[in-house]
């Protein structure tokens, strides 16, 4: 008998593991990208499973920071002087959410997410045949001042009161014993133990090699231009390669959502966040752990062959530039941190678009006025971390099975 197919548009972090779960349940997926599986803002970003981040990004001050970003070009968090409608909008809703009240709402929701994705994560890692550099010793936080350190301080205890977990305190005195690539004289750290890392681009290679031995197409540089509908469902999906039909459609558009809102027929607040990273050799002193450095919004990965320094916050829509400043920029802000900041020679220098909400939680479900599609998008700076929990909530609503999942909370209705 035939098996029922679906087709996933997007292959990145989470349109794989959309297909992970669906080819899992038996259905006949194909996975179709306008670039290449893995590419976009999957393919190297830090690599962080950071089931510590269950504190959103709409944060009491939040909104203070982006407005006088306006007038700092070089601000790590940036919001880049622009009129557009769309983003005016977004930042009213998100200015709306930076309170205690919606972040604490907000968070709930994501520690829930984050539990179940680690557990899957653990399972999913466990197959040797995804070669990703996977390492499971935790996350480093490190503050070069005391008054930076004691507002994570604050933090960490309302983590430990709301969400029952905490990082270990490393005083300025144990730290570089804890982390010899560090220098001296910082002000001290946390290690957050329930936390790991891995290669995304290796995994994103080994998992889409698994999945096309188990079946899963894989069709890249294949753009989608026209959703077909009939009455209250997709029929078909136009694209560069052809006319496509499946009995069910799943949309891991990313960065991209919002361009199909008419044609989904639904609100889709999706801004494209820039990230950046420099990706090294590996320079003479290597971090033994992934270390993050709050106050500068850096994060720096080790990698078997390399170092890799990342993120920044940009919303300046899709620009495609890569500012040799911004790549300087986040070489010199580990460079108080790290013994050796940049190594040998640069290997690579990127840039990524994430998929942004107002209210900093992923878009996960059915979509309301098609019967046969569902969206998987807007998991801002998560969409590695929750890809595994997404592609089994989607494969859940695709079967009609029961979720213990906060459903309602990540549904694309919330939105009106």
């Amino acid at each position: 008998m035939a098996r029922d197919t679906v087709i996933v548009v997007g292959a990145g972090h989470i349109g794989i593991a959309c297909a992970h779960y669906l080819a899992r349940d038996g259905y006949d997926v194909t996975v179709i990208d306008q670039g290449e599986v893995g590419g976009a803002c999957s393919q190297a970003n830090c690599g962080y499973l950071a089931a510590d981040h269950v504190l959103p990004l709409t944060q009491p001050g939040q909104l203070g920071e982006a407005f006088s970003s306006l007038f700092r070009p070089r601000a790590a968090f940036r919001v880049r002087p622009q009129l557009r409608p769309e983003l005016l909008r977004w930042l009213a809703e998100f200015g709306r959410r930076c309170t205690r009240r919606h972040m604490l709402a907000a968070a709930d929701v994501l520690h829930a997410l984050l539990d179940a994705t680690m557990h899957e994560f653990r399972t999913l890692l466990a197959d040797p045949r995804l070669a990703c550099e996977w390492r499971d010793e935790g996350l480093l936080y490190v503050f070069e001042s005391e008054r930076a350190l004691g507002r994570f301080a604050d933090t960490d205890a309302l983590q430990s009161h709301e969400f029952g977990f905490a990082g270990r305190f490393i005083r300025s005195d144990e730290l570089v014993a804890f982390e010899p690539a560090l220098r001296e004289g910082l002000a001290g750290g946390y290690h957050l133990d329930i936390c790991g890392h891995v290669r995304p681009d290796r995994l994103n290679a080994s998992w889409a090699a698994l999945l096309q031995g188990e079946g899963v197409r894989f069709v890249e540089h294949c753009r989608l231009d026209r959703i077909e509908r009939m009455g209250a469902s997709v029929e078909a999906l136009a694209t560069t390669q052809g006319r496509m039909q499946a009995d069910r459609y799943v949309f891991a558009t990313g960065a991209w959502s919002r361009r199909w809102q008419d044609d989904l027929q639904c609100a889709i607040p999706v801004e494209p966040g820039k990230g950046y990273s420099v990706t090294m050799t590996r320079p003479e002193s290597m971090p033994v752990y992934p270390i993050l450095l709050p106050e500068k919004h850096v994060g720096v990965t080790p990698l078997e062959d390399g170092l890799r320094i990342a993120s920044m916050m940009e919303f300046a829509g899709f620009d495609s530039s890569i500012p040799e400043f911004r790549i300087r920029q986040l070489q010199e802000s580990a460079r108080p941190f790290l013994r050796n900041a940049t190594g040998p020679a640069i290997e690579q220098r990127w840039y990524g678009w994430r998929p942004m909400t107002w209210d900093s939680l992923p878009i996960i479900g059915r979509l309301p006025a098609l019967s046969n599609a569902l969206i998987a998008t807007g998991h801002n700076m998560l969409g590695l971390t929750l890809a595994p929990v997404t592609g089994k909530l989607v494969a859940d609503l695709v079967s009609e099975r029961a979720s213990d999942l906060p459903v309602d909370a990540v549904a694309v209705d919330r939105f009106g």
